[in-house]
């Protein structure tokens, strides 16, 4: 059942405005530095810090010993202060007493090997043990601050599946089998399901399931229990976090709860589009990539978070001031990225923007991640910036912008965390899929085209759409293949790539033809079939790149096309030397078909992003009468029934010029890193405009 939209309230008149915090963990400092805090947060313009998030073993020092004090104070300086309080379940790292008086909640990996304490979610979400000193945690906080008005919402435990994403130890594998029987209702389902007449693997009752464990130097897993295994892992996690929302929402029912997504282009663990069905508000965590491409690669992630947020306003919950510490090379962030990235963050929907964290750690694993409040002090460029950011989300508060929604797109590009874990499976025709990066390489080729497309799960509502891209969907089922040609049949125009419809929901091939999903539905909406895949890559003496007659470019995958439908038509060919080599000479790459009243495209290779926009702007645009803006701009819109928020963001490392229209000059509610002449604004590197167009 899907839980209501609540936001949570601020300590301001209203209770609106757009939230502006961080993580806050007081406990990491002597209690003398608290007063400077509170003081800096307000000259910040802080409004909200997440709090609690790893104090369990300042909560609870012993099993029998609770200590509340110290955040009884806390919470009381931020409130005098008007800073509201995003609570913690504290639930993400437990003491080393816990563990030490019951090593069973530890977590296993693959080789049996116990997952040692010392870092966060070392504990198994299969362990009733844990589970029993979790929920006793998130019923004494509830207890104590469920009525505290400085608590406005509640933080469920903290970036689910970091670190206990694929557990394998006992308490895993009884869960695994009673998952299983759930699922398939009997044996032979399940052998069914998972082919497991393959290499002697029939199960004779679920007490055989076995986890998909390492099994030997080069033993490759039955990849349908290897999926089953990916969405177990999820559900656990997702039954462990309703658990902890119970606990606390029994006793304190009238304040938001949610949990923190980690959503980027790099990384999508959970399946995200079921997780946000049982939170009151989406929240995410969202960390810069560098280089050229961090600002579409935001943009395409704040899109999939605001669809599985249903267009409601979400909250931010960290991402960095600057660099982080946890990759080989840590870039830090050049003058102007800090606000420019929070701007791009309210400009897709967020209504809070928080950081971690507020102060920078003096020790620890995370000491050289930036903060609010750097090692340097307040009288820093760092913390100015933050100010400054600070200012300018109160000004857009006072502007009416919070609560209004992000506009759609007029395309949408479908996005599966099933398919992820799908292309993350090793045996496959090439380990180098990535159906998450697929996506992001669309999502840029449409912006370099003038247009921003939605990135929106499969699993939700995309009929709307003028047109669906489906890139690298590795695994689609008989039902999503019959939404798929409902769509199509209606009018809807449809884009499939490579590497899609390959496999359905229990990774058995389509038989038939390429690409074989809905027993050949796919296959004729399409207008083609394939016999073989041709995959490139570093082969000594073999050419590792293919031309194609439109210019293009592949270099990964070839679906050897045999069949074409009389009333397809060819787009691109393989052509030249290497397609000669590789015996693709003259075969079909990308067709085009007519199918009930709609039109599908296939494009059965890899391409660069360059020939991706070629495909957009020569085919899909005039198809669907989609107008392309300034590439050289992204363009967003948030609205409500009373005003239209457009902000333009600079995609380029060098200024832009643009013109406004009459409207957009009379009200430019916000204008950074940029500069006016008459009826053009020049936007910098890193510049933001926003004006109200009604």
């Amino acid at each position: 059942m899907n839980r209501e939209f609540a936001w949570p309230r601020l300590l301001t008149a209203s209770g609106k405005g757009i939230a502006y915090g961080g993580d806050y963990n007081p406990d990491q400092w002597p209690e003398h530095v608290w007063a400077q805090d509170v003081e800096l947060m307000r000259k910040a313009g802080v409004n909200v810090v997440a709090l609690g998030i790893f104090s369990w073993d300042r909560i609870q020092p012993s099993e029998h010993e609770w200590d509340f004090d110290w955040l009884d104070r806390v919470i009381g300086m931020l409130g005098e202060a008007g800073i509201s309080v995003d609570l913690a379940s504290a639930t993400a790292s437990a003491p080393l007493w816990l563990y030490e008086a019951h090593p069973e909640v530890l977590p296993r990996d693959k080789y049996g090997h116990a997952i040692n304490p010392g870092s966060r979610q070392s504990w198994s979400p299969s362990s009733p043990v844990f589970r029993e000193y979790a929920l006793t945690l998130c019923r004494k906080l509830a207890e104590r601050y469920g009525e505290n008005p400085t608590v406005t919402a509640w933080h469920v435990g903290n970036e689910y599946g970091w670190n206990n994403r694929h557990d394998y130890s006992d308490n895993a594998l009884h869960d695994f089998r009673r998952w299983c029987q759930k699922k398939y209702g009997t044996i032979d389902a399940l052998n069914e399901a998972w082919c497991s007449a393959f290499w002697s693997q029939e199960l004779r009752s679920f007490d055989e399931v076995l986890l998909p464990r390492h099994m030997g130097a080069d033993a490759m897993v039955n990849p349908a229990q290897q999926l089953d295994f990916e969405r177990f892992g999820n559900d656990m996690l997702l039954d462990f976090f309703r658990a902890e929302r119970d606990a606390i929402a029994q006793i304190c029912p009238n304040k938001p709860i949610t949990t923190n997504f980690m959503i980027s282009t790099d990384q999508c663990a959970m399946n995200y589009s079921q997780w946000a069905h049982d939170v009151d508000f989406v929240s995410n965590d969202h960390y810069f990539h560098e280089g050229e491409s961090h600002l579409d690669e935001l943009l395409c992630s704040d899109s999939l978070v605001s669809s599985i947020a249903k267009r409601k306003p979400w909250y931010l919950m960290e991402h960095s001031t600057s660099s982080v510490q946890w990759k080989p090379v840590n870039a830090r962030k050049r003058n102007g990225e800090l606000e420019r990235d929070a701007l791009a963050h309210v400009a897709m929907g967020a209504d809070a923007i928080n950081f971690f964290q507020w102060r920078q750690s003096r020790g620890g694993a995370e000491a050289f991640h930036s903060a609010m409040l750097p090692h340097a002090g307040a009288d820093t460029n760092l913390f100015r910036q933050v100010c400054e950011t600070g200012a300018t989300l109160r000004d857009l508060s006072e502007q009416g912008l919070p609560g209004t929604q992000i506009a759609p797109s007029h395309v949408a590009i479908l996005f599966d965390a099933q398919s992820q874990w799908s292309t993350e499976i090793p045996t496959l025709p090439t380990t180098k899929l990535d159906h998450w990066h697929d996506v992001r390489d669309w999502y840029r080729a449409f912006l370099d085209s003038g247009v921003r497309a939605d990135v929106t799960p499969l699993a939700y509502d995309w009929d709307d759409y003028d047109l669906v891209v489906l890139p690298t969907v590795f695994m689609l089922s008989d039902a999503d293949v019959n939404r798929l040609k409902a769509y199509v049949e209606r009018g809807g125009k449809l884009l499939v790539g490579y590497a899609t419809g390959i496999v359905n929901e229990h990774f058995q091939v389509g038989l038939g033809g390429y690409p074989g999903a809905g027993n050949g539905t796919l296959r004729e909406m399409l207008g083609v079939s394939g016999e073989e895949f041709n995959i490139l890559g570093d082969i000594e003496g073999e050419p590792n790149t293919v031309e194609l007659s439109d210019g293009g470019v592949t270099s990964l995958w070839q679906t050897c096309l045999t069949r074409v439908a009389d009333n397809a038509h060819v787009i691109a060919r393989y052509s030249g030397d290497s397609a000669r080599e590789w015996e693709l000479q003259d075969m079909p790459a990308i067709v085009s078909h007519d199918y009930g009243d709609g039109h599908t495209w296939y494009v059965g290779c890899d391409l660069r992003r360059e020939d991706l926009a070629h495909i957009i702007q020569h085919e899909l645009l005039p198809a669907i009468n989609v107008q392309a803006t300034d590439p050289n701009i992204a363009t967003i819109e948030r609205a409500n029934g009373d005003h239209v928020f457009r902000t333009y963001i600079n995609r380029r490392q060098q200024s832009v010029t643009m013109e406004l229209d009459e409207r957009e000059q009379s009200d430019i509610v916000l204008l950074y890193r940029g500069e006016r002449a008459q009826n053009t604004i020049t936007l910098q590197r890193n510049g933001v405009l926003m004006v109200r167009v009604r």
